[in-house]
């Protein structure tokens, strides 16, 4: 089934808003690191605690990368019929 301008735009909207959030925690990342990794510097250089929170923070980031960018195909009501026959209880067809 063909998608409507409105949900085109609605979709549009929605990976435009995850992208400046992405950004943001990009952002967010490198400024918190780079401070950890400076109070590490300045008090000795001793063990790297920082690379905890990098590694730590860093798979979340990397798991957002992923929900923003990877390819996601478009729901199709065919996919939406098929979800609400499982609903009331299963079909021959899903």
């Amino acid at each position: 089934m063909a998608t409507t301008e409105e949900e085109l735009r609605t979709e549009a909207l929605k990976r435009l808003k995850d992208r400046r959030t992405l950004q943001g925690s990009v952002l967010s990342y490198a400024v918190v690191n780079g401070l950890l990794i400076a109070v590490w510097a300045l008090t000795g250089r001793g063990y790297f605690w920082p690379g905890w929170v990098l590694v730590g923070w860093g798979v979340g980031l990397a798991l957002h990368v992923l929900n923003v960018y990877r390819p996601r195909p478009m729901i199709t009501e065919e996919d939406v019929r098929r979800e609400m026959d499982k609903i009331r209880g299963g079909s021959a067809r899903g």
